[in-house]
């Protein structure tokens, strides 16, 4: 058995379908069919069992993956190790962040890490922010930027920087009419009443940027209507861009050469805790440390 068989198995288990799992792995359905196959019959004992929606393991499969997991994991760390010993001269860390919030930041991340570090491979993971988390917790990720308070992760999530959510609209939108200039600066606010006005395009519930939207009227007793409320939040500016409603968006992830129209939600603003995490465990290498030294770096410049 070699590393590959566990990546096939392991796989088999997540996606709970072999279809889906060929797909993860970019092979043939037919080839990993035929390898579960084959495997199952070597060992004697049944992993899968095959129902009308997919496969599931079963209690043998349950205990032997998860084994696989553990040795998977303590493979990785062997490797890291061993680059660790070797001042870095190679090795991989994977960094995890929502695509939204990496379209500004992450070119940025990665540029500076080469610079510092050009024998380390770098694997970006694109996820929203309590995805990242779940990754973290399975050891798939080394660094992760993600939204807090985190919901799952306990002493591994730290502050990096707070960020302000806007509105986003259309040049020229009604909304206009009703803003105000903010106390603190260039800009404009508006009440959240005001813009529900209006119809919104939110993100899917299960996004830290979908449930804050809703949370937020729902804090302040204001009914709106959302024209589309299952759209990533990348999706919803770019909609918002094309006049087809209000949209929630982060400071950093706003493009300086769109045409929009900005506003600050209330006269205080609305803002999240960005935070940087890594994976609850013991042992954290050293490209994953100079990762989140490397993240930490370059937000700060982007405050300054």
């Amino acid at each position: 058995m070699d590393l590959k068989d566990f990546e096939y198995l392991i796989a088999l288990a997540e996606e709970g379908s072999v279809s889906k799992a060929a797909d993860r792995l970019f092979m043939a359905q037919s080839s990993l069919s035929a390898f579960l196959q084959q495997y199952e019959s070597e060992l004697g004992v049944k992993l899968f069992l095959r129902t009308s929606k997919g496969i599931c393991p079963t209690r043998n499969g349950e205990v032997f993956i998860g084994h696989l997991r553990r040795l998977k994991a303590e493979f990785k760390q062997a490797k890291s190790e061993l680059y660790d010993n070797e001042g870095m001269k190679g090795g991989r860390v994977v960094l995890g962040i929502s695509s939204f919030r990496g379209q500004q930041t992450l070119p940025k991340i990665l540029r500076r890490f080469g610079e510092l570090y050009p024998e380390v491979q770098v694997q970006v993971e694109e996820h929203n922010s309590r995805k990242l988390e779940d990754l973290l917790l399975d050891g798939k990720l080394d660094v992760a930027v993600i939204a807090l308070p985190a919901a799952k992760l306990k002493n591994e999530a730290h502050f990096l920087k707070k960020e302000e959510i806007y509105l986003v609209a259309a040049k020229g939108h009604p909304l206009l009419a009703e803003a105000h200039a903010t106390p603190d600066g260039p800009g404009r606010w508006v009440s959240l009443a005001a813009a529900a006005k209006h119809p919104f395009i939110l993100s899917y519930h299960d996004t830290m940027m979908g449930s804050i939207s809703r949370e937020l009227f729902q804090k302040h007793r204001i009914k709106y209507k959302a024209r589309f409320d299952t759209i990533t939040a990348a999706m919803a500016v770019s909609m918002a861009e094309a006049g087809l409603g209000l949209a929630f968006t982060y400071a950093s992830c706003v493009n300086p050469n769109a045409q929009v129209e900005l506003f600050r939600i209330g006269k205080a603003g609305v803002h999240l805790d960005l935070g940087v995490a890594l994976p609850t465990r013991e042992y954290h290498s050293q490209a994953a440390r100079a990762m989140e030294a490397v993240v930490r770096e370059v937000y700060s410049a982007e405050q300054d």
